[in-house]
């Protein structure tokens, strides 16, 4: 079992969901929809719980949630050593001059962003496209991709992993540095 170090606890985690999803709301007018679009898996993850925060917090605002699967999209499709699973893409609403807040656990190379942005092309034209991570690596982008709502900053070697764990699927809320990348 690989060994990593906590840097971000179930409390600060929980404090900077509480954050995030309070910047949403002040920079979307109170009769506005909030169509948020989670990156399968962990970002979609990462969407349910904000708008759980939003939903608590703020029963009056409008919220509507997306589901989004890249996988044919990325460029490392063909590269990998075993096959990528797809998930189904769900959204139950027109993205069509629509304003959006797309979603994702950890932004790195900015690749994956890159390939949900080519994905939302093919199923219309945004008005506006944000975006909110957990955590930004900042170093090693490979693309110029930068969040407008992000968790926390984390500077790190390219040969570490960056993991956002999440309490129902991981035991609980935290987020994990590994000294070297995860295999798979």
């Amino acid at each position: 079992m690989q060994r990593g170090r906590q840097i971000l606890s179930p409390e600060r985690f929980k404090i900077t969901l509480q954050r995030l999803a309070s910047q949403i709301i002040e920079n979307y007018g109170p009769k506005e929809i909030i169509h948020i679009i989670g990156i399968q898996e962990k970002g979609v993850v990462m969407a349910e719980r904000i708008v759980e925060i939003i939903e608590a917090e703020y029963p009056k605002q409008k919220l509507k949630l997306g589901k989004l699967d890249i996988t044919f999209y990325r460029d490392d499709y063909r590269m990998r050593e075993s096959p990528l699973k797809a998930n189904a893409t769900h959204m139950d609403f027109d993205i069509d001059a629509t304003k959006l807040l797309l979603v994702d656990d950890v932004l790195y190379t900015g690749r994956t962003i890159q390939a949900a942005m080519s994905s939302l092309q093919d199923l219309g034209r945004a008005a506006k496209l944000e975006l909110m991570t957990m955590v930004d690596r900042r170093y090693n982008r490979h693309l110029p991709i930068k969040s407008d709502y992000t968790g926390i900053e984390v500077d790190a070697l390219d040969e570490a992993y960056v993991s956002v764990e999440w309490e129902h699927q991981d035991g609980q809320d935290k987020i994990m540095i590994y000294s070297a990348k995860k295999k798979g």
